[in-house]
């Protein structure tokens, strides 16, 4: 995947690692950093990390995943950010053109309360990942976590494998918008679309929460609604930047008056 910042759901690990090997190679080939970081050891990586560590030196890396990461209880997000603004900023300084990171993240996530600590987190990290120079895949168990886990992850990121996720939602830049939304709000998205924007906590900044939205294919009237609630809870309104026609029209007749629609090509 092209994109810096990646959700891979597996259900078969030798599958996962084949693909962290290969996202893992490239960044060697750019001249990158690259960290595996995965519990309970490197799995059926350990033997091409050590030739690939002999092959570059100081490049490769094994990391623990209880050395990175708290895991089996809540992370701080901006701590946990902190880490890998060090850790690339360090890959810089000794001579890569950045740091491309494999984590296989299941255990951080395996019950509600900490799946909504690391989505929170997911937010933050895809916002430094957007300008930072890192690329990086968080890996999930599908047969660990379930569908709907997945897909609650999947939609906080640019790009994922994960079947059924038809949108994305992520925190936009600092002094920008407070999110960006793209893809298509169907009935699908009916129950996702609001868990998303309970990680993301777009916050308001003089009354208006900013979705830049020209990313957006098709919004219908439940993620108008959701959008209202969202907005009238932070006691602000929900702008809307997008270029689809008549979104201003059916928040009017769907009675979503805290979203404001401004048209953008």
């Amino acid at each position: 995947m092209a994109a810096k910042h990646s959700c891979w759901s597996y259900e078969d690990q030798r599958q996962f690692e084949a693909s962290a090997r290969t996202f893992l190679a490239e960044g060697l080939a750019a001249g990158e950093r690259i960290w595996y970081a995965r519990a309970d050891g490197p799995g059926g990586l350990g033997g091409w990390l050590d030739e690939a560590a002999l092959a570059h030196p100081g490049a490769v890396r094994f990391v623990p995943l209880e050395e990175t990461y708290q895991v089996g209880q809540p992370l701080d997000p901006p701590a946990q950010v902190g880490t890998f603004t060090v850790a690339s900023a360090t890959a810089v300084v000794d001579g890569f053109a950045g740091l491309r990171v494999v984590a296989d993240c299941t255990p951080l996530v395996a019950t509600p309360d900490l799946l909504s600590v690391f989505a929170a987190y997911e937010a933050l990290v895809d916002r430094f990942i957007a300008t930072a120079p890192v690329h990086a895949v968080c890996g999930f168990d599908r047969g660990v976590l379930g569908d709907r886990a997945i897909a609650e992850l999947a939609c906080l990121h640019p790009a994922s494998n994960a079947g059924g996720v038809s949108f994305t939602l992520r925190a936009g830049p600092p002094d920008g918008p407070a999110a960006i939304l793209s893809g298509e709000l169907d009935v699908a998205a009916e129950e996702l679309f609001p868990a998303a924007l309970a990680h993301v906590r777009p916050e308001p900044t003089g009354g208006t929460i900013v979705f830049d939205a020209a990313g957006l294919r098709f919004i219908d009237h439940r993620a108008l609604l959701h959008l209202h609630r969202y907005a009238e809870r932070a006691g602000a309104d929900a702008v809307l930047r997008t270029s689809l026609g008549t979104v201003t029209e059916l928040a009017a007749i769907v009675g979503a008056g805290r979203v404001r629609v401004e048209r953008v090509q």
